[in-house]
């Protein structure tokens, strides 16, 4: 089959990887335009413009499908297009162009989790079990009938980073095994059934912790923000980002948000038990261990975290 792959992040080069390793003719990739990155903030490819221009692949840069990237689409005279992690929506005349439409991989086990940050929400959430599904393409939001279905343990330490890593290579794999069945007329798709739950795009103040929680809730939503939008509290006024925290309910009660040092480890009262920092980014510096953040603080007992 003559294949359009529609992907912007690095999580869905493995499947990109493994539509053309599986002997698939990719035609073209369609990704959003380049990006400012860094403190320079230099215009950068997509991680999937640059692996096509290393495959030599057609790209086809778009923020928007309108009529004019319709077109350059329908030119590629694709049989299927396969989609992961996009970042736009396909408006019907796009998704009417393949003869056998899009195939979606969504890393959640829909109806649950639909929308752009499925297992960010899905850790922040506390589920015991992700995964990732192919579906085919609707105008709704992930509402099309799913074709595969794989499951995924979520780990006590995995972040969403961790878990995305890992589904990406998995669901690349499931992908790749759709599109074989569809290629042979043996692929069935069948309506999503079940609870629907959204997972909207994460943003900077859902990083927030909020000391107040209790610390199980307050450990989840450090990993499922990692590494983006990532983990932050304020101190004297200023955002300080954090990484994952360890949940510590053997060590003595604190109040929210006050700090205190056990042995070498540095602890944060909670809602409930202290959790123990493990990395900390004060403002305008590099992140750093929190054994030597503190003892850069004069009397670590007087700081709180807001």
């Amino acid at each position: 089959m003559r294949v359009l792959f529609a992907g912007t992040p690095a999580v869905a080069v493995p499947s990109l990887d493994a539509l053309v390793q599986a002997g698939f003719e990719v035609v073209a990739v369609l990704t959003r335009p380049d990006a400012p990155l860094g403190r320079k903030r230099v215009l950068t490819p997509s991680p999937v413009a640059t692996r096509a221009a290393e495959l030599g692949i057609k790209v086809i840069h778009a923020a928007k499908v309108d009529a004019d990237v319709t077109a350059q689409i329908a030119a590629t005279a694709p049989d299927v297009a396969a989609i992961v992690a996009y970042g736009g929506l396909i408006p019907r005349p796009a998704l009417d162009i393949p003869r056998h439409g899009w195939i979606n991989l969504h890393f959640s086990l829909l109806p649950a989790w639909r929308g752009a940050a499925p297992v960010q929400r899905a850790i922040i959430a506390g589920d015991d079990v992700s995964g990732a599904v192919t579906f085919r393409l609707e105008e709704g939001l992930d509402t099309g009938p799913v074709f595969g279905t794989l499951t995924e343990t979520v780990g006590p330490d995995d972040t969403a980073g961790i878990l995305l890593e890992r589904l990406s290579h998995s669901g690349a794999v499931l992908l790749t095994q759709t599109l074989s069945a569809v290629d042979s007329g043996r692929a069935v798709a069948v309506p999503q059934q079940g609870e629907v739950s959204l997972a909207p795009k994460l943003g900077i103040d859902d990083g927030r912790l909020d000391w107040r929680q209790p610390a199980l809730a307050l450990g989840r939503r450090a990993r499922g923000v990692t590494p983006e939008p990532g983990a932050w509290t304020s101190l004297d006024g200023q955002r300080v980002k954090v990484e994952p925290v360890l949940l510590r309910p053997d060590a003595a009660a604190l109040q929210p948000g006050q700090l205190a040092l056990d042995g070498k480890s540095v602890l944060v009262g909670t809602g409930s038990h202290p959790v123990e920092l493990t990395r900390i980014q004060p403002s305008g510096k590099k992140m750093m261990s929190a054994a030597d953040w503190a003892r850069g603080q004069a009397t670590l007992e007087s700081v709180v975290f807001e």
